[in-house]
């Protein structure tokens, strides 16, 4: 199952440390007219720009200003992230990989499982940051959302279908096997219409 470079790291992180719910964390750091009360809800603490498994980091960047598409408003001001941040997240990755990769296919395919049930706590609060960030209407909202869980419930079942074909050779009483491996850390580039949904087509399988 493939997984984001940041989030893989995230994932694994949370996966050594216990086999309970994990606790996401969104990414959406200072707040300015964003609702404090769903922030306060999805975890959301301090400003950061970049989170590495569950520790966020303060980025040195240039400000970024995050303004909804809806009335111009200001919604969130950042520092974004350097390229010496970028490679904090990918050796982390790399770092984290090295232990999700031996933990079988059907665990990891747990794991999104529950992700997709704390979404579904969470998804009317979801729903809402995209329609600021986006500007979407709420059903809209609320079915990008949904995306995130339909994709996450495909990944799961996908989990326990990693089959592996059985080739004969032409030596005798010798057969080749055909195995499925994670594919590791991978960087997405994701779309600002679909902030929510992109992302987890990615993260999820």
């Amino acid at each position: 199952m493939m997984m984001s470079a940041v989030s893989f790291a995230a994932t694994s992180a949370t996966w050594q440390r216990s086999q309970n719910t994990p606790t996401m964390k969104a990414s959406i750091i200072t707040v300015n007219s964003l609702p404090n009360d769903i922030l306060s809800t999805l975890g959301v603490e301090r400003p950061a720009a970049l989170w590495v498994g569950q520790n966020s980091r303060l980025c040195s960047g240039s400000l970024l200003q995050v303004n909804s598409p809806i009335d111009g408003a200001t919604l969130a001001e950042f520092a974004t992230a350097t390229s010496d941040d970028l490679g904090i997240a990918v050796n982390a990755s790399q770092e984290a990989f090295r232990q999700w990769r031996l933990v079988p296919a059907p665990a990891r395919g747990e794991l999104v499982r529950r992700f997709a049930e704390v979404l579904r706590q969470n998804k009317l609060d979801l729903a809402e940051l995209v329609c600021l960030e986006a500007g979407k209407i709420k059903a809209e909202a609320i079915g990008e959302v949904q995306e995130m869980i339909d994709i996450c419930e495909f990944a799961v079942g996908l989990s326990r279908q990693l089959y592996g074909l059985t080739i004969a050779t032409e030596r005798p009483m010798h057969r080749m096997m055909e195995q499925w491996h994670p594919l590791g850390p991978v960087g997405i580039i994701s779309a600002f219409n679909f902030p929510a949904a992109v992302w987890a087509w990615n993260a999820a399988l």
